[in-house]
């Protein structure tokens, strides 16, 4: 062979080596998912994680902004092992109300507060440098952050309705509306477009591009709110079309619904089934509340003050290993991984100071954290939620007043997991040591 041909073919060698190498350090540090596993750096990727909503709020430099707070308590998890963070992109609405998360990212349709957008590239930029992975949902069911309310009244609905204010029963009614509401859709698809083709700020990464993102969430816990067939279509419609515009922009995250399972389906299994079929979701998620879904009573909580009343457990403990392998049988029919995102139990006798005993919390969390040793398609857990170095002073959430894992439509130290908790911060040490 002629030197010329020689040094043509090992600079072609070269080059696709390049690429090669190139295309493996761009992709290596993004969760993916294959047959009902993840997978990270070529390694199956399963995970102990926390709920953290208000970490972009934390990350900012504006009203309820604390940087110092939020390296302090991403510390804290790093140590622990807790590197997997369920946070909220940011919240909608222009007026200050006692249940909405204050401040707000949306104010109007499009219109941004820009310095919480930057609290955003801060948060993902410190998590980046720790090597944690972000789970952002993008909208939610509840008025707490606003939500399908906030977006049904920016498409004249009316004024968005309050279940504590106005009753659940009439929430449930009005914020069914989202589900066939084609303007009040368009509005967060314009901001779904927004968020996930954004650039950080801070590092100039394009959040597509960023492999501190797991996955993208389309909201939390979205319900149809009722088992009508035009609001069953509608919802099964709207997420597959929001899956659709998110992988438009951005191929390389991960997609999910933010599902409760069932209970978030007008206990319709085969609806869960169908909207976690699409291809477009790369994975199931299921939520678990023993105490709001009535497993268990607030009366039962406060009398067993000791939170040692073992029949009670065995009856939560039992409708939760029937609720999580009705889930598991579907992941595994579908081949994707299954996430319980979202469990909590209150602390013992419905209590919400820091001196509240938590044996039953832990009992429970003990028997959740060791549930992924019996599935191996369960992938991946979140508690609900993290509150770290936060001290509430008041049962209600005031703006100024720190944030806490519990928001502000409810009291603050329900489910909230303090880094003075001793028994179950070492609970979590252990299991994840």
């Amino acid at each position: 062979m002629q030197k010329l041909e020689m040094k043509i073919v090992l600079v072609i060698g070269m080059c696709l080596l390049m690429t090669a190498c190139n295309a493996t350090d761009n992709g290596e540090d993004f969760v993916t998912a294959r047959d009902g596993q993840f997978y990270c750096n070529g390694e199956p990727y399963r995970y102990v994680g926390t709920n953290f909503w208000y970490g972009a709020i934390l990350g900012s430099e504006g009203q309820g902004g604390n940087r110092e707070r939020l390296s302090a308590e991403l510390d804290s998890l790093h140590a622990l092992g807790l590197d997997n963070l369920r946070i909220l992109v940011g919240a909608e609405g222009a007026t200050q109300k006692p249940s909405l998360v204050w401040p707000t990212l949306q104010t109007a349709p499009g219109v941004y507060n820009d310095t919480l957008f930057a609290g955003l590239d801060w948060l993902l930029q410190e998590m980046s440098e720790r090597k944690m992975k972000a789970v952002l949902y993008l909208n939610n069911a509840w008025e707490w952050s606003g939500g399908f309310a906030q977006y049904l009244e920016w498409a004249g609905e009316g004024p968005a309705l309050d279940p504590t204010r106005d009753g659940y029963k009439e929430y449930c009614s009005y914020a069914a509306r989202f589900a066939t509401n084609t303007r009040a859709q368009q509005l967060f698809f314009n901001h779904v477009r927004t968020v996930v083709s954004r650039t950080n700020s801070y590092n100039q990464r394009r959040y597509a591009d960023d492999p501190t993102i797991m996955a993208w969430q389309i909201a939390n816990e979205p319900r149809p709110f009722s088992s009508d067939s035009a609001t069953m279509e509608g919802y099964k419609a709207w997420i597959a079309q929001a899956a659709a515009i998110i992988k438009a922009i951005d191929a390389r995250h991960l997609v999910s619904v933010g599902s409760e399972g069932r209970v978030g389906c007008e206990n319709s299994i085969e609806c869960f089934e169908e909207i976690h079929a699409n291809p477009d979701i790369d994975y199931l998620t299921i939520h678990i509340w023993p105490m709001n879904w009535g497993w268990v009573t607030h009366d039962e909580v406060q009398q067993d003050s000791s939170g040692t009343d073992t029949t009670l457990m065995r009856r939560v403990l039992t409708l939760t290993d029937a609720y999580v392998r009705e889930h598991l049988d579907i992941a595994k029919r579908l081949g994707k991984p299954l996430v319980i995102e979202e469990f909590g139990y209150a602390r013992d006798g419905h209590r919400f100071d820091l001196s509240a005993t938590t044996h039953a919390r832990d009992a429970y969390y003990r028997h959740i954290l060791e549930l992924p040793d019996s599935f191996p398609t369960l992938c991946g857990l979140n508690f609900w939620a993290w509150s770290g170095l936060a001290r509430p002073t008041t049962i209600r959430w005031q703006p100024l007043h720190d944030y806490c894992g519990d928001p502000a439509q409810e009291e603050q130290g329900l489910y909230s997991v303090f880094l003075s908790d001793t028994s179950t911060i070492n609970l979590l040490r252990r299991t994840l040591r």
